[in-house]
């Protein structure tokens, strides 16, 4: 048993709007002995975890002060630190892993990033979508079986408010009883991740304030690789507006410096990539390693395609093999460090920081090379745009259940438009089809008008209640574009295929951004993506038969740039196509991974299934799931009752 200690940052004020119900706990043995005959026909069974049961790992989530980039901000950290540990899980193997939400005030959930099918009910981590959140001083204890074939890089984040810009870290999946498919000496962990100038609470309360008193987050002053990273731009540099963080004084940062990545001649790495940044899209280059070669892309192994850099979109995940010099290149070059170049793109401040590749067992070879700081100079000069890297280039290395365009049933259209604040007294949204989602409330048709609805318990917690009460009518939904305006969500039948196409609009203000889509539930075939309008029929001209990757995070580019203005308001300027196989029932979100964006609006729910398929365990075993603090839910003063969804045992 592995034990991670971790601690929890702020949530958002969800508990402000849900009164904590703390149950009357009765005596479990007779119900659970009452219960037992469903055994043979409903999933799971109920278990208490009490002092003998014991989690593979363990972790704490509080609000903490802590150095980054050599300053200091009041941040939600896991065990301590930010990021938080690495968890390594195995395929076809059931792994508990109990997160501890320490924070006084503030809700908390853990998501599984690219694992929601492998996750048991009210497990995704998605609050008032899939489960309630956690509430202040209780624990949840998550139920995660990767399936054969879905081992490779993986993260964990909160999925409440802004805390994920910290509370995160590395999950990775390995081979149960098989090797990766490509060679490799070793592996080296690339988290990403950023730093700004305010607290998660000012940056929430700015950009959800009415037009005229918006604040903006300010842009990335630091990207950190695996937390470390040389000083950050100042306040001036970053275009921050105050309030600032208020760092405490007097504190020196003991990780002032960057992540040096130790290698050794005549090897190859296997090089892992997460996206756990908040808004950057971040460019990565290796000088004097200009050979690297993409192994997987979101968790999953591709063939083998050569490129000169990497680049990753919050969210998004890219495995890479990187072979070294040898030990008489390196002789004559004289020198064994060499520089990781990190720069962001499609925002108006490029941010620049810096890793660094370090040769040992080099005798005495660079040996005058001491000093970590930052080189005068920028040694690599990387693409000023993003936008082409591998379309069309990433195929899957095994091959098998791409569906055609001939299988495809119907066609999702999904907009994505700035709108709002006019009058200025209105707020503004990132607005996916002129409506909007947040944990927290909801704005509907025709268009968001500065009233929000709150929400009543979770959509899956309905469903477990109403039955197919809570389930949208699918016919009228389909003949509405997929989409129930009563529930505000998306409907989808298990069996279908449907293609889910985004679209980029400039808004009223004459601006447009990148949003990095990521997808709960099933994966997706990424079909690409490109300026203008989507034409399906020259969309499978450039597919050309070959299949797609399936991923769970691409990216719906901005065109924009100094010589090419938005066009029009809320006409198509760039898209994304995807297509989905819908294999896996349930409450599942669809939405941009930039927090800024999520927390003004940028997010969608889909119902997928019927009730009977979403529900596959007794109301009566999940009872402890459907309030907010029910039994589900440890504290110090009560044992949770948890489904144990996945059987038999942990294998």
């Amino acid at each position: 048993m592995v034990i991670l200690y971790c601690l929890s940052d702020r949530q958002n004020k969800i508990a402000d709007a849900f009164k904590v119900r703390i149950m009357l706990r009765s005596a479990l043995s007779v119900c659970l002995a009452f219960l037992a005959f469903y055994e043979t026909v409903w999933a799971g069974t109920l278990h208490v975890h009490n002092s003998t049961f014991q989690p593979d790992y363990v972790l704490r989530v509080t609000i903490e002060d802590v150095a980054i980039a050599c300053r200091w901000r009041t941040t939600v950290v896991v065990n301590g630190t930010t990021p938080g540990p690495a968890i390594t899980l195995y395929e076809n193997q059931t792994t508990w892993i109990r997160v501890y939400n320490d924070m006084h005030k503030e809700n908390l959930t853990m998501h599984w990033h690219g694992l929601t099918q492998a996750v048991a009910p009210f497990s995704d981590g998605t609050p008032i979508a899939s489960q309630w959140p956690i509430a202040p001083k209780h624990f949840f204890d998550y139920e995660v079986h990767p399936d054969i074939g879905e081992a490779g890089t993986y993260f964990y984040h909160s999925h409440v408010g802004f805390q994920a810009v910290s509370a995160a870290g590395a999950l990775i999946i390995e081979e149960r009883h098989s090797e990766p498919p490509y060679s490799y000496d070793e592996e080296r962990l690339v988290l990403l991740t950023e730093l700004y100038n305010k607290t998660d609470d000012q940056i929430i309360h700015g950009i959800t304030q009415p037009l005229s008193t918006y604040i903006w987050s300010g842009y990335p002053e630091a990207i950190m690789v695996n937390g470390k990273s040389f000083a950050a731009l100042n306040a001036t540099e970053s275009g921050t507006q105050p309030p600032f963080s208020t760092p405490p004084a007097n504190r020196p940062d003991p990780d002032c410096h960057p992540e040096v990545f130790h290698v050794k001649p005549g090897k190859t790495y296997r090089f892992r990539a997460i996206g756990g940044t908040a808004l950057a899209l971040i460019l990565m280059g290796f000088e004097g390693h200009e050979n690297l070669q993409v192994m997987a892309a979101d968790g999953r192994y591709s063939e083998l395609v050569s490129t000169d850099r990497i680049e990753v979109n919050s969210g998004q995940r890219f495995d890479f093999l990187l072979k070294t010099k040898s030990k008489e290149e390196i002789r004559r070059l004289g020198k064994k460090r060499f520089w990781v170049q990190l720069e962001t793109r499609l925002q108006p401040l490029v941010t620049t920081s810096y890793a660094v590749l370090q040769y040992d067992d080099c005798g005495d070879v660079g040996k005058n090379q001491t000093k970590l700081s930052p080189p005068a100079n920028p040694p690599l000069v990387l693409p000023s745009q993003p936008q082409d890297w591998l379309e069309y280039k990433l195929h899957p290395l095994r091959k098998g259940n791409f569906p055609p365009a001939s299988e495809v049933a119907r066609r999702v259209d999904i907009t994505n438009a700035l709108i709002g604040g006019n009058p200025p007294t209105l707020p503004a949204y990132w607005s996916p089809n002129n409506r909007t989602w947040t944990e927290l409330n909801q704005t509907l048709f025709p268009k968001p008008d500065g009233s929000s609805i709150a929400h009543g318990s979770p959509y899956l917690v309905q469903v477990y209640q109403q039955g197919d009460a809570a389930i949208p009518n699918f016919e009228v939904a389909v003949a509405n574009k997929g989409y129930d305006q009563d529930r505000n969500v998306y409907v989808a039948k298990v069996g279908e295929v449907i293609d889910i196409v985004l679209h980029n609009q400039p808004g009223t203000a004459g601006f447009y951004d990148a949003h990095p889509w990521h997808a709960h539930g099933g994966h997706i075939w990424d079909l690409g993506s490109g300026p203008g309008e989507y034409d399906p029929v020259e969309n499978e001209k450039k597919l050309n038969g070959k299949e797609p990757m399936v991923r769970d995070t691409t990216t719906l580019y901005s065109y924009a740039n100094g010589t090419t203005p938005p066009g029009p308001a809320y006409t198509n300027q760039g898209w994304r196509a995807w297509r989905l196989r819908v294999e896996y029932a349930g409450v599942w979100m669809i939405h941009c991974h930039t927090l800024q964006h999520m927390i003004m609006g940028m997010q969608t729910v889909w119902i997928m299934g019927n009730a009977s398929e979403i529900t596959k365990s007794p109301p009566s075993y999940v009872s402890g799931y459907l309030e907010y603090g029910g039994d589900a839910y440890g504290n110090r003063t009560h044992d949770p009752v948890v489904l144990h969804y996945f059987e038999p045992g942990r294998e």
